[in-house]
């Protein structure tokens, strides 16, 4: 166990490779109740959540579920976001845990003005997440018919094992796989059966060792490490989350629409190691002898057999034509650039 933004949380049950592994090859289990969740609700929830974020959330429809960000005023990243859209009135902002309190408090500034009700409904939920190519076949006899035809960033109410929860098809780790959002009190039963229900296909339960070399495998941002608030959503290679072309102003827009037109300043790329050694957050990058950037995550990739890394590059970096290295505690360790995701599952829903 590890504390983790005020909870403690398993970093590994046993292997965090075997953990890591099946999830690649059949299935994980993972508690994510240390997740924010933040309810808007209300005839003009669509109209602030637009507003509050980058993305154009009044469009989505019902059942659907939008990646987004909050953004500062002058266009830093404050957190990203996943939000559902549970009803026609109603959306479902999970936020990063160190930072549903942030999260929180602007989305109810921001709804300021708005006819619509922002609420702190962490505590109201328990978050169990089911990852790999066999989840659909382990969830879907617990729950209501039909989980196996949902696509990819939808969602539902229904049951699972007997309890009412919200149901999507959402994770971190690269797989597909479901998150289902149930009662505090549901939850070790949920648990449980799914437990039951995956052991005999190689379901284990994952801790956040596991999600996290998953999570950089399939080349998603950690907050704190490729996001933050010195950094906007076009130096992570997102700036498709952001919705120039929707009504209406947003918070950060004049200042994210200045850097759009001027270029990022550095951009995310991905690094293979040529070497058993770990680059970590922080480690200078160089391109031919000369700082040209830093690590932001690194790991040994239990899928690749390579220790992997994202990095923050400075402009005018020419990968292709340097010599690439990370300055691994004082020694200049080879690297080869390679495009975001390491790892790609064969089939996209």
């Amino acid at each position: 166990m590890t504390s983790f933004a005020g909870w403690q949380m398993p970093l590994r049950y046993a292997s965090e490779t075997a953990e890591h592994q099946a999830v690649r090859h059949a299935a994980g289990l993972f508690d994510l109740s240390h997740m924010g969740e933040i309810g808007v609700t209300g005839p003009g929830a669509g109209a602030a959540l637009d507003y509050a974020l980058t993305g154009h959330l009044s469009a989505v429809t019902p059942g659907r579920a939008r990646y987004t960000m909050i953004c500062a005023p002058d266009g830093g990243v404050l957190d990203d976001l996943v939000v559902y859209r549970l009803g026609e009135q109603e959306f479902l902002v999970i936020a990063n845990a160190a930072n549903t309190a942030t999260v929180y408090r602007e989305l109810r500034d921001r709804a300021a003005g708005h006819d619509a009700l922002v609420t702190d409904a962490t505590d109201d939920y328990a978050l169990i997440a089911v990852q790999g190519p066999a989840a659909a076949g382990i969830l879907v006899p617990l729950a209501e018919p039909g989980l196996d035809a949902m696509k990819y960033y939808a969602g539902t109410f229904g049951d699972v094992a007997g309890r009412a929860a919200w149901v999507a098809r959402t994770g971190y780790t690269g797989e597909d796989g479901f998150e289902v959002f149930c009662r505090p009190e549901d939850a070790p039963h949920v648990w449980d059966e799914l437990a039951t229900a995956g052991a005999a296909v190689g379901l284990v339960p994952a801790g956040l060792a596991a999600r996290d070399t998953l999570r950089l495998e399939a080349g998603m941002p950690l907050y704190g490490n490729e996001l933050g608030p010195d950094l906007t959503p076009f130096e992570a290679g997102l700036g498709r989350v952001v919705k120039f072309d929707k009504p209406g102003d947003f918070v950060g827009r004049e200042a994210l629409a200045a850097r759009a037109a001027e270029g990022p300043r550095r951009r995310l790329a991905g690094l293979t190691i040529r070497s058993r050694r770990i680059p970590r957050h922080g480690y200078p990058v160089l391109a031919n002898g000369q700082a040209a950037g830093a690590v932001t995550s690194g790991a040994p990739s239990p899928t690749l057999g390579v220790p992997i890394a994202m990095a923050y590059l400075e402009a005018g970096t020419d990968p292709e034509h340097s010599v690439l290295a990370v300055d691994i505690r004082g020694d200049a360790v080879p690297a080869d650039v390679t495009d975001l995701p390491f790892y790609r599952r064969r089939q996209q829903r």
